[in-house]
């Protein structure tokens, strides 16, 4: 075991020193009290790192400047830098951020009528390797943590210099195979003392990874869950989503009437129209069969071009046909409005081009 003197020995290389962001409060408050400081310090620190997303340790102006200089010599904050940011025509902005390490993400913040949504990454890249999604063709570099998910909202949240209303974590990566540190997530931006955004405003997408959906049915909070559907034809589903051909239409099926059943809470379906694939008429009955019945609402996008792809989006009277034809067997659908499309930051679409160029 080392001794007190190990254990407060200064550290002075970056690997050495932890990110702050991946200590526990029990963590942090045993290295203020071996520094002599008193408990409460461990309360303005994590609101400095959480709540205000402090880039220095010198933005913590309440500290003592030598505690200051001491945590600097100890720990990191992390942080990411932005490599690129770009502004549509439409308010949102797409972020290209780069972690220490040197791996890079993509992130989004989309303003409407006074709120801010962010959608965020969970992993670099993606290994589920859907067919018309720009992010799996380049596969998957590595998972995010949970800080680091929660600093891509953060980023946002200062660039807009607004507060953020919702999050969804439907950019890279399949959150349900980065489970805990999606959850973690989620829970620090639900907390009062991270990010105060209420469970019901935080949304998991995931393309239907079956034992997280009842795992995630069994947690504590309200979070918001929606599953990345694209056709309710076992066939054209296995095509267009190889990287969940091991869990069937008729398993998810069963395990969302459990998750219902178990919260109470209404799932989302999400579609992406893609012409002449599922869009058919056969394809639209086995979606009606699929959620006639069901508390579930469908999500209806209109395919958002991805340069190289042969796969083209349905036409707006298409997706109509879709929205009327659902309501026919009483299920609530809509057609969501791609945010950013005009730079490559709607659904998707989301693939680091400027990072590789």
């Amino acid at each position: 075991m080392p001794t007190a003197d190990e254990k407060n020995r200064p550290l002075d290389t970056d690997t050495e020193r932890r990110d702050l962001h991946t200590l526990t409060h029990g963590e942090l408050a045993e290295i203020l009290s071996g520094l002599g400081q008193p408990a409460f310090r461990a309360k303005q620190v994590e609101e400095w790192v959480w709540s205000k997303n402090a880039q220095s340790f010198d933005d913590m102006t309440n500290l003592p400047k030598s505690l200051r200089e001491e945590l600097a010599r100890r720990l990191t904050l992390g942080g990411v830098e932005e490599v690129a940011r770009q502004v549509s025509v439409d308010g949102s902005r797409k972020y290209l951020l780069r972690y220490p390490d040197g791996v890079s993400v993509e992130c989004v913040g989309m303003p409407s009528r006074g709120r801010l949504a962010v959608c965020a990454s969970t992993q670099a890249g993606c290994a589920m390797g859907c067919a018309f999604c720009a992010t799996g063709a380049a596969g998957l570099t590595r998972s995010l943590t949970a800080s680091e998910i929660y600093e891509q909202v953060m980023h946002v949240r200062d660039d807009f210099n607004d507060r953020v209303t919702s999050v969804v974590l439907m950019g890279q990566g399949e959150p349900f195979m980065n489970y805990d540190a999606s959850l973690g997530a989620l829970r620090k931006l639900n907390d009062p003392e991270g990010a105060g955004i209420g469970a019901r405003h935080l949304t998991v997408s995931t393309c239907g990874v079956i034992p997280q959906i009842m795992r995630f049915a069994n947690e504590p909070e309200q979070f918001t869950l929606a599953i990345s559907l694209h056709s309710a034809v076992q066939r054209t589903r296995n095509a267009l989503m190889p990287g969940v051909r091991k869990y069937s239409l008729i398993n998810l099926y069963n395990v969302m009437g459990e998750y219902v059943n178990k919260t109470g809470r209404r799932p989302t379906y999400e579609y992406a129209l893609i012409g002449g694939v599922n869009d058919t008429e056969s394809e639209l009955q086995a979606l009606c069969d699929f959620c006639e019945g069901t508390l579930a609402h469908v999500n209806l996008i209109q395919l958002n071009e991805v340069e190289g792809s042969k796969f083209r989006p349905s036409t707006e009277l298409r997706a109509q046909d879709f929205v009327r034809r659902l309501a026919n067997v009483g299920v609530e659908a809509t057609i969501r409005n791609s945010r950013g499309s005009d730079i490559d930051a709607a659904c998707g679409q989301l693939k680091q081009r400027i990072s590789r160029r």
